[in-house]
């Protein structure tokens, strides 16, 4: 691990689009699931290795700078094309009558270039999340207000010629999905063939479909106090492919006889937390699971952007000897119970009752409240700049209260999970039998 890296920022600029906004485009509203999420920056690092082959004859240092300086002006010159594209990413959020919304004056985003004095490789190593932070441009407590951007980009460039592509991204216009779909664009933009392009009306559906409403206006600041909450520590698990088709073998009943790695994966989580918590407490608490829900499919509208998450809500009673079968029944039944509900339409009423509903029971401190995020299949592994598809991505860890992430690892096929939980939590659960037997402690990533 490079415990001693220094970051040198060698510049600060803004990236303007490439293109001014359209005059009948310069306003675009924000939607209900816009409104209601939490004024807090989504991260993601993209890691590419130098694999490129240097003649011993040329000066490595001179060949490092060019390549640099070269990396530098692609990364910058297709984030301004790609931003005529995402324009609201470009604007400014400004709020009139307790209506959110983003004025798209071509603002821009941020740029930060850096370099990092040792090998990429030794960042690598291990996932570390106080080293992982500093690649990014941006603390993510950070609030819009505070930094004066949407999008935020660092690229980190290495002594060997590797790069760190850091990203942030405002909450408030981007989910998961929508931030895989922009740096898809923007790779793509770079190579120059820009398959990824969006209508520019992609942006203002969400808004028209579901408007914002004066209904539980005030859910936003419970929202950001949770994310503000008790102190917590992170830790990362690796499930490889293998060992994810042993865990569905394990998992597979009657009740669901094809479980997905999903379901599989967030049921061993939430299983061994709660053993982690009862251990601690020396007697169970109810649970409850929330499932961050992508809603494009089952609004039948899977290209839109910005944000479009629900929260799925997988009762679990007080049984102290759940089975990884039962859980995995539970979450597939609630996700069902889910589709059924929502699946006609919805309307923003029950989307402000769905998150009401989150938070009164996430501020109920009898329950211990678990949210799974999964940010699978949404292809932060396309990513090719014209310099190969990414060896690792990831991101520093999220300082919220029993959250789990799960990502992607680089098959495809396996996946990367990231706990958040009280310290001695997490101490019972780094060493829980059932969860190492599928599971990796955070492995070397190379």
């Amino acid at each position: 691990m490079c415990s001693e890296m220094v970051i040198e920022v060698i510049s600060k600029e803004t990236v303007t689009p490439s293109s001014s906004s359209l005059h009948h485009l310069r306003t675009s509203n924000l939607s209900v699931f816009d409104h209601l999420l939490p004024d807090v920056y989504v991260p993601l690092l993209v890691f590419y290795p130098n694999n490129s082959i240097t003649d011993h004859k040329i000066n490595i240092v001179d060949h490092h700078h060019s390549m640099i300086t070269e990396r530098s002006k692609l990364l910058k010159t297709s984030l301004s094309k790609t931003l005529s594209r995402f324009y609201p990413f470009a604007g400014r959020i400004f709020s009139h009558n307790n209506i959110l919304s983003i004025c798209c004056n071509d603002n821009g985003a941020a740029f930060i270039e850096t370099r990092v004095n040792c090998p990429i490789s030794k960042v690598m190593e291990k996932h570390n999340s106080g080293i992982l932070s500093q690649l990014l441009p941006n603390d993510l407590q950070s609030t819009f207000e505070s930094t004066g951007y949407l999008l935020l980009v660092q690229a980190n460039f290495f002594e060997c010629g590797g790069l760190a592509i850091g990203i942030t991204i405002s909450h408030k216009i981007a989910d998961g999905f929508t931030l895989g779909t922009f740096i898809r664009s923007w790779a793509a933009m770079c190579l120059g063939s820009d398959v990824v392009a969006l209508p520019a009306t992609e942006f203002g559906v969400p808004a028209s479909l579901y408007p914002q409403q004066d209904l539980f206006i005030n859910s936003l600041s419970t929202s950001r106090e949770y994310v503000n909450s008790e102190a917590c520590v992170n830790q990362r698990f690796v499930f490889d492919a293998s060992n994810i088709v042993r865990l569905k073998s394990k998992a597979t009943s009657a009740t669901v006889p094809n479980p997905t790695r999903v379901e599989v994966v967030t049921a061993l989580l939430w299983k061994c937390a709660m053993e982690a918590s009862r251990s601690n407490l020396s007697f169970t608490r109810p649970a409850m699971l929330f499932l961050a829900a992508n809603m494009r499919k089952v609004l039948k509208h899977p290209t839109l952007m910005g944000n479009l998450v629900g929260y799925v809500f997988a009762a679990k009673t007080q049984e102290g000897d759940a089975t990884l079968q039962s859980l995995v029944a539970i979450i597939r039944k609630s996700i069902e119970e889910f589709k059924v509900k929502y699946g006609e339409g919805v309307s923003g009423d029950a989307i402000c009752q769905n998150f009401k509903e989150h938070g009164d029971l996430m501020d109920n401190n009898d329950i211990n409240n678990y949210i799974c995020s999964s940010w699978c299949r949404f292809g932060f592994y396309e990513a090719n700049f014209g310099w190969g598809k990414p060896s690792w991505v990831t991101f520093p860890g999220l300082k919220i209260k029993n959250t789990i992430v799960l990502i992607d690892t680089k098959d495809g096929e396996g996946m990367e999970a990231f706990l958040s939980l009280k310290e001695e939590d997490m101490a019972v659960i780094e060493t829980n039998k059932e969860l190492l037997a599928y599971a990796s402690l955070n492995p070397t990533i190379i």
